[in-house]
């Protein structure tokens, strides 16, 4: 039995209009929040409201695209400026993520760049966050339950984490009614994110029994709901298997591990305006189809070949499907959710070698099921452009 451990959100509130509760909770972990939101005011009403009839007052912290290093100093000096002693997160990953950095740096003392990865001292947190609930509006990051937050450098084009244990929401709240809104080119680019982050524990090298739970609890429900939701937005079972499966994926990333998929996504959302989301689904076919190929041919043994024939299972309904299957499902998956190439993005042949470079070092890739070589590194990027 491989030897494992296993953390999360302090507690997690799951259901339709669970969002109702938020106010009653945050009045529990303090009396004034900073809400990090990426939502307009009227989009967030049914949080504040929450909040005003709980007698939690509130500062309303815009998080425009995805969070940046300034965003987040500039959060904190707006949380102690306005006194907040909680810190809520709400929209997708990019609001979660923000309210989580806030809330580890309000109490813990120096910059930024001291605890950061690869740009950064990468020094730990030693002190528990502020108070922190994060409330998704989406159905992909699972940043709800992770205990990171992606964070974009400008001035190192790249994304890189702050990372710690104590950064683990004391409160998730998921409340599947919140998507509904969702455009369907978000609700397929945050799908397919969530369908990454269940396939890539579930291979990697760092799975364990507890985090294999949640995979296969999860793919089967994206395998039936993604499509629906795209194409039927007010569809609410659709949506609340989306969340759930949202839900196990960050539970799963968080105690397992992750791959090349996202290996490359930091370097490629950190150097060009590419949503997170959009980026992880249009590797995920060729870095499954590479990691299948340099298996068979390196390490026939692992059992990562047989988890991806149970992938191809879950995903397809077929019993005898294989891990060629799944690579041919995901791809007509991202055909039929419009999901662009990074071609759209700006991303071309001259970048190719330079975002290889980058992806090598990536906390992620050290959980692909198998080291690959650069030149399968190139091949992945070359077919996803």
């Amino acid at each position: 039995m491989v030897n494992f451990e296993f953390a999360t959100a302090a507690r997690i509130v799951f259901g339709a209009g669970a969002v109702k509760q938020a106010g009653a909770i945050a009045a529990t972990m303090g009396r004034r929040a900073l809400v990090a939101s990426s939502h307009n005011p009227e989009r967030a009403a049914p949080l504040l409201e929450s909040l005003s009839a709980n007698g939690v007052s509130f500062d309303l912290f815009p998080v425009a695209g995805e969070p940046t290093t300034d965003l987040i100093v500039a959060g904190v000096l707006r949380a102690r400026t306005e006194n907040c002693d909680i810190v809520i997160g709400f929209g997708g990953g990019s609001a979660v993520d923000t309210g989580k950095a806030i809330a580890a740096m309000l109490n813990n003392p120096g910059e930024l760049l001291d605890y950061l990865e690869v740009i950064g001292k990468g020094k730990s947190i030693l002190q528990p966050s502020a108070p922190c609930m994060a409330v998704p509006t989406t159905a992909g990051a699972g940043a709800e339950v992770t205990r990171n937050a992606v964070l974009a450098s400008p001035a190192h084009q790249v994304k890189v984490s702050l990372r710690s244990p104590h950064m683990l929401p004391k409160v998730a709240l998921i409340d599947p009614e919140l998507t509904l809104s969702l455009p369907p080119a978000v609700t397929a680019s945050t799908g397919m994110d969530a369908l990454a982050q269940l396939i890539e524990p579930f291979v990697c090298n760092r799975a364990n029994p507890m985090t294999d739970a949640f995979c296969r609890e999860g793919i089967p429900r994206i395998a039936r709901a993604l499509r629906r939701a795209f194409e039927h937005g007010d569809d609410m079972a659709a949506r609340e298997d989306m969340s759930l499966a949202s839900l196990l994926g960050g539970l799963a990333l968080a105690n397992a591990g992750l791959g090349a998929v996202h290996g490359f996504a930091g370097p490629i959302g950190g150097a060009f305006h590419a949503p997170h989301g959009a980026v992880c689904a249009i590797l995920l076919p060729p870095v499954m189809a590479v990691n299948v190929r340099a298996l068979r041919e390196r390490q026939p043994d692992s059992p990562a070949l047989s988890r991806y024939d149970e992938v191809a299972v879950m995903l397809t309904g077929s019993s005898d499907a294989t891990a060629a299957d799944a690579v041919t499902w995901t791809q007509a998956l991202c055909r039929t959710l419009d999901i662009p190439p990074l071609g759209a993005y700006g991303v071309g042949p001259a970048d190719v070698d330079d975002l290889v470079e980058k992806a090598v070092v990536a906390s992620s890739m050290k959980a692909n099921p198998i080291a690959l070589s650069r030149h399968e590194l190139r091949e992945i990027l070359t077919q996803a452009l």
